[in-house]
């Protein structure tokens, strides 16, 4: 009998069972979509760089696939994104290999970026990475429109430091984990 490798992996086996099986509806799909499209834009109109750089890329779809969900977006002449129309042909296709979305998440506490599989145009595979490197949600300055800046500042102090704490825990346990494997030099990179 096999060992699993995690004590999450029973988990990760149940995401992927219902995931396989659950499927929403194609408006579910649409309006989820088009939430995460407003979401982005409200993040790109935060940073004019990004949109400056959208804006050269008009017209040109990419598609973002991680398992059995898949979206395509094109950018408008405003520099922002939308739903690309459909039986739009991807210039660019971004595939995350990573299958587990716990490694994802592991991954994104580290602040790595997921295992992207990349196929199309390498000029515009340069630009989406621009992108990820650089745009950043200042979520603190949207609560501080809700709850004032005071409260804001001190939420966002917090949420730093759980963060910083997770991931030098999440770092901590892979550095070990390596190190296991890896044996006393095991700085290889």
């Amino acid at each position: 009998m096999a060992t699993p490798s995690s004590p999450f992996s029973f988990l990760g086996d149940l995401f992927n069972t219902i995931g396989e099986r659950l499927q929403p509806p194609d408006w579910a799909v649409h309006e989820i979509q088009n939430r995460a499209v407003l979401f982005l834009n409200h993040v790109l109109q935060q940073e004019p760089e990004a949109q400056q750089r959208l804006l050269r890329q008009q017209g040109r779809v990419v598609r973002f696939q991680w398992r059995f969900v898949t979206m395509e977006l094109v950018a408008t002449p405003a520099g922002l994104l939308d739903l690309a129309p459909a039986g739009s042909v991807p210039e660019l296709t971004l595939t995350v290999t990573d299958e587990s979305p716990f490694d994802i998440a592991r991954a994104a506490l580290r602040g790595d970026k997921p295992a992207v599989q990349i196929i199309g145009d390498v000029q515009l595979a340069a630009e989406v990475n621009w992108l990820v490197d650089h745009v950043r949600w200042d979520i603190e300055d949207d609560l501080a429109r809700v709850i004032g800046d005071v409260p804001a500042h001190t939420l966002g102090n917090a949420v730093r430091r759980v963060t910083g704490a997770l991931r030098q825990f999440v770092g901590d346990r892979a550095a070990k984990a390596g190190g296991s494997a890896a044996g006393p030099a095991g700085n290889a990179e």
